[in-house]
């Protein structure tokens, strides 16, 4: 790194500088590294814990254009009551003019509303819309944005137009917090990946995010290890502590299970909690549930026993 982080954003130039001065990332350590934390064995007792953990790091999601008040209302009560003594969940995520509903629906019972913003799931909207949408969604309750770049400017090289927009929405959060969304399954390489993660750290984002849910593949191991060695350097540099989100494809509890070894062999346990953590899944909380019941009764009790997310 060869500029200071504090001029860093101080030009065009200098961003540009300092994103293609960050370390290359061997594809081939990247890929052979998060295969092989796939392969740890979590059981009994440890894995009771790992499911418990996950439950609590769920943001439960729903982001269809058939999405009604009545399936968010039914999705909050699930949230924070997901069946016997499961812990809550971290958060709902919902689209912004369903946010009043979810607000209501929690009544201050401890979980999140998030939002996502800023034209989702394209990012094709000018700032003065993104800006808007982020505003109205805060003002309307929302704790959490969960906010995209603008791939096609990230990709053509535009760098500092993706900072000043994440900056942008960062201000008009106010006190909410901001999640970054990468679209890692558009940015075609690793190093691209790294490169965002940091743009996105340095405009400021609260949470730097693997994927929307629309675009495959998405919150791949790979990704998601160097999302976490992105946090993990970016604070050793910095001091500044970041969270991670992967989300889309995660709707096994093998899966999350992954996911959290990932997060303990790369970050460190500082990331193993939901205020760094976060799981975005629609479908991944049955699956959870079912493997809780059966660690604790020795039985499955099957899909049909859960309310569907």
């Amino acid at each position: 790194m060869t500029t200071s982080l504090t001029d860093v954003a101080s030009s065009d130039t200098a961003l540009r500088a300092f994103l293609h001065g960050l370390p290359g990332v061997d594809r081939v350590g990247a890929d052979q590294r998060a295969a092989m934390l796939g392969t740890r064995s979590i059981k009994t007792t440890a894995k009771a814990q790992a499911i418990d953990l996950a439950i609590s790091m769920v943001d439960l999601t729903t982001l269809e254009g058939a999405d009604t008040a009545g399936k968010v209302r039914a999705m909050c009560t699930k949230a924070v009551r997901p069946g016997g003594d499961a812990p809550k969940v971290a958060a709902v995520c919902v689209y912004p003019d369903l946010v009043p509903v979810a607000v209501e629906a929690l009544g201050g019972a401890g979980v999140k509303v998030a939002s996502v913003a800023t034209a989702f799931p394209s990012g094709r909207s000018s700032l003065e819309v993104k800006v808007g949408e982020t505003a109205a969604a805060v003002a309307a309750g929302a704790d959490e944005i969960d906010m995209v770049i603008d791939r096609g400017a990230f990709l053509s090289g535009r760098y500092m137009k993706v900072y000043e927009e994440i900056v942008a929405v960062k201000a008009a959060c106010g006190a909410a917090h901001l999640k970054v969304i990468l679209e890692t399954g558009e940015l075609a390489t690793y190093d691209n990946v790294r490169r965002a993660s940091w743009l996105a750290m340095l405009a400021g984002a609260d949470f730097i995010k693997t994927s929307t849910g629309k675009v495959s593949p998405a919150a791949t191991p790979p990704v998601t290890l160097i999302m976490l060695e992105a946090v993990r350097d970016f604070r050793d540099a910095t001091g500044r502590q970041v969270g991670v989100k992967p989300a889309g494809g995660i709707r096994t509890t093998k899966d999350a299970i992954k996911k959290l070894v990932l997060v303990n062999e790369t970050a460190g346990d500082d990331w193993l909690t939901p205020e760094w953590f976060r799981l975005g899944a629609s479908s991944l909380l049955n699956d959870l549930l079912m493997q809780r019941q059966k660690l604790a009764t020795g039985r499955y009790a099957g899909p049909d026993y859960f309310t569907l997310d």
